[in-house]
């Protein structure tokens, strides 16, 4: 106002000002001096001790001892002004302010409090069902974790955590397995590949050294194929029941194009292969792993059928997959063992290839996808069946 106005507009408006009582009773006071701190217009008897060449502002003391909040401010070089405001009339009105927030929020408190105190209540409850799950997963108290239906997000944790409770045993389980059989398996190759790879760097001979070194391959690669396998059995094992990535199959075009794979090799081991698959079969699974259970089943049949035996594959709505042979046959004391790790039949050469976990992964695979793998009886060869496990 006063570099707009000048100073006579800004003595008006300060008359002004101390003319109007404010409502809330915070009156306003003003000062406005020269250079020297002499009262030029306000009610302000004389300079507080602020210095207005930084606009200090503080409490003050003006007439009798009223106490207010002033702040100086120099205008120019030979005016400066305090403008103050009372502070002692608001006690009451902030008491009063004070008094109704604090009635309200006590009574905000205690109800959110008490809806609080009963939904952690519930939640606790709710959340000490699933750690006591976690410290002891049993069967039955994951069946009833299951039991419930979804009503909320808790609800779901509840069941997503006894699924993959569930899961957990279930992998633990397969990988303890599968690393006690590593363990104890793997030695012996390790140590016969260690001596055929001394016995070739020793050798004078190129034509020695490359002999042993392509045997050495050749273990190496059985070495690889049997890890592959035994990690392959436990990933399944550790997910059986579990739907996730599951997707519809053609069973149908997918077996026929194994089968035509397969008839040129038949056909260079001498074996009479042929194959009947009904159309149309479609199947939830993964593709890649119900390929390998076939093709499984097929090298198991070709490999241990003699040349001129007959090998056929067929695929029936159900869906059922038959794959029987007409060689040796299994013996009735290991029509069980056979699908465990690393067994071989009595009937088969200790020399013949092979890790003996062909048949343990097709029935991981077949469980994985809640079907079922077994020998079923016949009166030559070996008949192996696979369906769904209510059929």
């Amino acid at each position: 106002m006063y570099a707009t106005s000048g100073r006579g507009e800004l003595e008006r408006r300060i008359a002004d000002r101390l003319a109007i009582t404010p409502s809330d009773g915070g009156a306003p006071h003003y000062l406005l001096a020269d250079a020297r701190g002499a009262r030029l217009a306000g009610d302000i008897a004389e300079w507080p001790e602020l210095d207005a060449g930084v606009s200090e502002s503080g409490t003050i003391r003006i007439g009798a001892g009223t106490e207010v909040y002033a702040r100086a401010t120099r205008l120019g070089p030979a005016l400066q002004l305090v403008v103050a405001r009372d502070t002692g009339d608001n006690g009451a009105l902030l008491q009063r302010v004070a008094l109704v927030f604090l009635g309200g929020g006590a009574l905000f408190v205690l109800l959110v409090g008490g809806l609080g105190r009963a939904a952690a209540g519930r939640l606790h409850w709710r959340i000490e069902r699933i750690n006591d799950a976690f410290r002891d997963s049993d069967e039955d108290r994951l069946a009833t974790l299951r039991g419930g239906a979804a009503r909320d997000e808790i609800d779901e944790l509840t069941g997503h955590s006894a699924a993959a409770l569930s899961r957990q045993k279930r992998l633990i389980e397969a990988y303890r397995d599968a690393s006690d059989q590593i363990a104890h398996e793997i030695r012996t190759p390790l140590m016969h590949l260690d001596g055929r790879l001394t016995k070739a760097l020793a050798a004078g001979a190129d034509s020695a050294v490359a002999a042993r070194l392509l045997e050495a391959r050749g273990d190496i690669k059985r070495l690889v194929a049997m890890l592959e396998s035994l990690l392959d059995i436990a990933a399944s094992k550790a997910r059986r029941g579990d739907r996730h990535g599951l997707r519809p199959v053609d069973l149908s075009a997918m077996v026929t194009r194994i089968c035509e794979l397969y008839a040129d090799s038949a056909e260079d081991s001498g074996h009479d292969f042929s194959w009947s698959v009904a159309p149309g079969i479609v199947f939830e699974g993964e593709e890649s792993q119900l390929g390998q259970l076939v093709t499984n089943l097929l090298d198991n049949a070709l490999k241990y059928a003699p040349a001129g035996s007959m090998v056929r594959l067929k695929l029936a709505p159900g869906p059922v997959l038959t794959v029987e042979d007409d060689g040796p046959g299994v013996p009735e004391a290991d029509r069980e063992k056979i699908f465990e790790r690393f067994h071989r039949s009595a009937n088969v050469r200790r020399d013949a290839p092979g890790s003996g976990l062909g048949l343990a992964l097709a029935r991981a695979i077949a469980e994985r996808h809640d079907l079922t793998l077994t020998l079923a009886p016949s009166e030559k060869g070996a008949r192996f069946i696979v369906k769904e496990q209510a059929t």
